[in-house]
């Protein structure tokens, strides 16, 4: 196991490379050729065209694109980002302090999702056997035309202002300080014993980490039930009915391992829906961090977010190729 584990993670390592590379080259040559000056909002009103060619000059901007290109990639297998134009400050200790608190956010949200999907689709699953699949195909259709988005202006106006019962913006209370050991918000205020701020804490996640979930939840409800059907269908489900075992037990125990493997493939969306919940609910992840480097023309610090998301996403994959091996023997050939 751990020989086909290892074989899956150094071939998606070297797969990662070239994937890294090419999108580092796409979003740099793109950044540069946008008709944006990165510079107008470092320069005072008073500057002149002498002090716009010196500041250029200092940040490497007079340079062939190609050049710079070079420059920065080397930088970056060094581990340095640059500084962002805005926050002057260096991209990397920005990205580090923003991308906790979404890998936190989309942690929670898979959580609630699969709490509410797997059940669901197996509800959904029972009711196909029984002929009474309308109402459930309903229910899931009217959930997956309300996306994440709105799912988070419907619960801002329901617990947020027509039911002011959840807090609707930011991470934490702003008496409470964070003590910033892991930048995990409750495994920090939980390991220092802070309860009243990990009870914070859980009250501003729960809105956008539900409407994460309520948005990521229907697609896998349709794809599980699919699986479901598929896997019934199995000659193993056959015999396990011949060896005299229960339905529930047939579809808990076999029917349902085998048709969860592709909703795994599916883990990577929910990362992605969680920059736009952020905006909305103004939590201080990585999604608010890209906005007002677009909004600055911050070119470092746009780079480093889209490096940063690739590796993520690279990241993801590894993950789910290494489940598939641990959970079907047959995917370990491959």
């Amino acid at each position: 196991m751990l020989q086909v584990i290892s074989a899956i993670v150094v071939r998606r390592l070297l797969l990662a490379v070239p994937t890294l590379w090419l999108l580092s080259l796409v979003v740099f040559f793109v950044l540069r050729i946008l008709p944006v000056d990165p510079l107008g909002m470092l320069l005072p009103a008073s500057a002149t065209p002498a002090d716009a060619a010196a500041l250029r000059q200092q940040l490497g901007f007079d340079k062939p694109i190609p050049q710079q290109f070079l420059i920065w990639l080397w930088a970056a297998i060094n581990g340095n980002l640059g500084t962002s134009l805005n926050f002057r400050q260096p991209v990397s200790q920005l990205m580090m302090a923003a991308l906790p608190a979404t890998l936190e956010l989309s942690l929670v949200g898979l959580v609630l999702a699969l709490l509410i999907s797997i059940p669901g689709g197996v509800l959904a699953f029972v009711l196909y056997q029984k002929k009474r699949e309308a109402a459930a195909d309903l229910t899931v259709a009217l959930m997956q035309s309300i996306p994440s988005f709105l799912w988070s202006l419907l619960l801002i106006a329901a617990f947020g202002v027509l039911w002011p019962v959840l807090p609707f913006s930011g991470r934490i209370a702003p008496d409470i300080t964070l003590p910033g050991l892991t930048g995990f918000a409750l495994l920090d205020l939980l390991l220092t014993g802070q309860f009243s701020g990990l009870l914070s804490a859980l009250a501003h996640l729960v809105l956008p980490a539900l409407a994460l979930a309520l948005g990521f939840a229907p697609l896998v409800i349709r794809v599980l039930r699919s699986s479901l059907i598929e896997a019934a269908n199995e000659p193993y489900v056959e015999v396990a009915r011949l060896r005299g075992l229960s339905e529930s037990r047939i579809l808990w125990r076999h029917i349902l391992k085998n048709a969860a493997l592709p909703t795994i493939t599916m883990i990577g969306v929910q990362f992605g829906a969680a920059l736009l919940v952020e905006m909305i609910f103004g939590y201080p992840g990585i999604g608010n961090l890209m906005v007002q480097a677009v909004k600055g023309n911050d070119l470092p610090l746009i780079q480093g977010i889209a490096l940063i998301f690739c590796v993520l996403m690279l990241a993801i994959t590894v993950i789910v190729d290494v489940l598939y091996a641990v959970l079907n023997p047959r995917m370990r050939n491959l």
